[in-house]
């Protein structure tokens, strides 16, 4: 089970213009980062049940999420 950190800000991967263009809330965008503690995964989705789902299954230590999109 992951520790679900809330943070204020994490960037905006989908533009708010193309969610007019998926009416189904099919979108996903993932960016990974190398950091110097790792890899970073950052992810955005139309949908957030489908993010949380994809990050949970990476098994991290700890998501971080926000409240509001």
């Amino acid at each position: 089970m992951q520790n679900i950190r809330f943070v204020p800000e994490i960037p905006d991967l989908i533009r708010p213009e193309e969610y007019a263009s998926d009416p189904d809330g099919r979108r996903v965008r993932i960016q990974l980062r190398v950091t110097p503690e790792g890899v970073e995964v950052v992810g955005d989705a139309a949908r957030a049940e489908v993010i949380e789902r994809i990050l949970a299954g990476l098994d991290p230590a700890e998501i971080e999420q926000m409240l509001c999109g």
